[in-house]
């Protein structure tokens, strides 16, 4: 083709993000000759960190669950992690999350700011203790997906099966819990306000189950020394060890699924005998050309693609990077590394619901001073995720100084919206100024005044960095049909597509995700390749 390269492997992983690092090492642990292709000049996707005049930023996650190193602890990574304590406030209030001892704590928080409501929140506390309690089960030993059962009796016999009852027990509860959070919660709690103060951080229509159980979780957060993206960099080096290709800044443009080829942006072609798709799963569907596959393959892929297509991806983020000239230890004295806060009781009631659907409808009929109105009100009652690197490693900022990351939840369309409108950049700014102010006002009185430098990543930012149709972090939006498997007792079929030997890993393959389905996911592909080709 012109001069263009081609290359033969066992399996080429297309996506390294956290789920296609994790096939990539796994396949290439058991002598596979892999290729990675990235489109980007770094790995890790959402698990990702960068420098910036002497600070280190995460890029996506803040922190990283336990359970994640758990479940990668047979590669023997060199990766160094602190505890990643948790705090939750609202107004002047903040306590720390130790574990499910704190609930406690978290209780006499809302009856607090919620005299009225005692009697509810109790009702809430015991369903959110049942929860706690059944994700302990579930994640009560180490993942049998990363365990040699045949080899370790000693797992099998004194952890695997007095723990299988208890799982399966745990999952038939959990099931009954999958309605949206905002309607039990309005089954148990009155005071609207109340509920926007529980479940207003979480992504719209997430399940009851996933959502309470972040509590407990908290607790188990660890943070990587040198920033969340060393996550990444050591799956990398761990690939090269074991002899992987891997190939950065390269966009794939077409997959010819009978010819088993991918061909690239320069026209390089590259054979598989096994295709690892951990990527935008919508890219996918719009670039693969079926040729003389046979009908039902081609029947199955295109009634998948029409599915695919219906698929809504979740709300992105936007995120702001402050440089500021205060030392940690300004921060350290009120609240932990990694904070969760709400300026107001209030709530965001319809803003961020009926009230941005109806000006998304009409925004041909709204002129921006209603824009940035709306806009003020839904910062002034959000809730923020705060990270601050060098509270957890002080090596992340310059002495005195101290890295702020705040992020929210937002919808991509908005932003699709204001670009179209011609002032994008004015609308980043007045958000970055906007958050600034309501933390000043609330949180850190210091915080405006203080600030040397503001940057901000979009949900535009977002797709078009790391490819995500819509920005989205954690994959398909609860409030539109689930085009993938989001059943925990499926979740070994989840990277199953219509075409034999393509697989598809990652936030995309399964709902809900995050940073434990990725890795899942990936090692769940690689295991039935290796098996399969045995």
């Amino acid at each position: 083709m012109n001069n263009a390269e081609q290359k033969r492997y066992d399996a080429i992983i297309v996506g390294g993000g956290l789920a296609g690092l994790t096939s990539a090492v796994f396949l290439s642990q058991a002598g596979k000759k892999i290729l990675l292709i990235e489109k980007n000049a770094e790995f890790g996707g959402l698990v990702n960190s960068f420098e910036r005049d002497g600070f280190v930023f995460d890029a996506g996650a803040r922190a990283i669950l336990g359970v994640v190193l758990a479940m990668l602890k047979d590669l023997n990574l060199d990766i160094e992690v602190v505890s990643s304590k948790v705090s939750l406030g609202v107004e002047d209030k903040i306590i720390g999350i130790e574990g499910p001892e704190s609930v406690g704590e978290y209780r006499d928080l809302l009856v607090s700011l919620y005299p009225d409501s005692v009697e509810d929140i109790d009702k809430f506390i015991k369903v959110m203790i049942r929860i706690m309690k059944l994700i302990d089960i579930i994640y009560g030993i180490d993942n049998p997906l990363f365990k040699d059962i045949k080899r370790d009796k000693k797992y099998f016999l004194k952890e695997l099966l007095p723990w299988l009852p208890k799982f399966l027990f745990a999952m038939s509860r959990i099931e009954r819990l999958s309605k949206p959070c905002e309607e039990d919660l309005k089954e148990l709690i009155k005071d609207p306000s109340l509920i926007d103060i529980i479940s207003q951080h979480f992504f719209k229509g997430t399940p009851t189950f996933f959502a309470l159980s972040y509590f407990t979780l908290y607790s188990s957060y660890v943070y990587p020394k040198g920033g969340t993206g060393k996550l990444a960099e050591a799956l990398v080096e761990k690939i090269q060890a074991f002899k992987g290709d891997i190939r950065p800044n390269t966009v794939v443009k077409k997959i010819c699924a009978d010819q088993q080829v991918i061909v690239d942006e320069n026209n390089n072609e590259y054979y598989y005998e096994d295709l690892v798709w951990a990527a935008d799963l919508k890219t996918f569907y719009n670039i693969v050309s079926l040729g003389n596959l046979a009908p039902k393959i081609r029947e199955k892929f295109e009634t998948t693609k029409a599915l695919m297509a219906k698929g809504r991806p979740s709300e992105s983020v936007f995120s702001l990077y402050l440089e500021i000239d205060l030392p940690v230890s300004y921060f350290k004295e009120s609240f932990n590394g990694h904070l969760f806060y709400t300026p107001s009781r209030k709530g965001l009631g319809n803003i961020n619901k009926s009230e941005l659907k109806e000006m998304l409808e009409k925004w041909g009929e709204t002129d921006k001073t209603e824009v940035l109105s709306w806009l003020d009100r839904f910062l002034e009652f959000n809730t923020y995720e705060i990270a601050i690197p060098a509270m957890r490693d002080s090596d992340l900022a310059p002495e005195g100084k101290t890295g702020l990351i705040v992020s929210l939840l937002m919808e991509a369309e908005l932003f699709y919206k204001v670009e179209e409108s011609g002032w994008y950049e004015e609308f980043r700014r007045e958000i970055e100024d906007k958050i600034i102010s309501v933390l000043s006002e609330s949180l850190c009185p210091e915080l405006k005044d203080k600030v040397e430098k503001q940057f901000s990543f979009t949900p535009l930012s977002v797709e078009n960095r790391v490819g995500s149709t819509g920005g989205a972090i954690v994959g398909w939006s609860f409030e539109a049909p689930i085009p993938v498997i989001y059943k925990m007792q499926q979740v070994n079929k989840s990277v199953l597509t219509p075409i034999p030997n393509i697989y598809q890993v990652g936030q995309w393959a399964y709902n809900p995700a995050g940073t434990p389905t990725c890795i899942i996911t990936g090692k769940l592909a690689a295991d039935r390749i290796i098996k399969k080709n045995k």
